[in-house]
């Protein structure tokens, strides 16, 4: 499935961790797509997330007070960490696009901050 979709990202701890949030993507169209957010604001664990597809489409005004900002779109993983707010690309786990890994993203929580981590897949040819 394209979009957010494809790079799954799958947020680990407690039993409320272990799920995907996802967003519809700039290719994500038709009926199975209708219902899908274009960027969603979710809390766990008292951590405040906000997920879109298009970093450069983020309102500044609606990650304000956010722990992390995750998203997708250019398939290249990426951790970065701006004024105290994790922003994570976990990249892409479909098919292989330009030279970039097949991995997927996993953000856990240590010592009351959250830590991204980015998984490359091992992909035979």
């Amino acid at each position: 499935m394209p979009g957010m979709l494809a790079p799954l990202t799958y947020l680990r701890g407690s039993a409320r961790w272990r799920r995907s949030t996802p967003c519809a993507g700039n290719v994500d169209h038709g009926a199975w797509s209708a219902n899908l957010p274009v960027t969603q604001r979710i809390e766990i664990d008292g951590f405040r997330i906000y997920v879109l597809h298009i970093l450069a489409e983020l309102d500044p005004q609606a990650a304000d007070n956010v722990d992390a900002v995750i998203y997708g779109h250019s398939h290249q993983p990426k951790i970065e960490t701006k004024n105290g707010t994790l922003f994570f690309n976990p990249g892409s786990a479909g098919p292989r696009r330009f030279r970039l890994p097949i991995t997927v993203g996993r953000v856990t929580a240590e010592h009351g901050k959250l830590r991204a981590e980015i998984v490359e897949l091992s992909v035979e040819r």
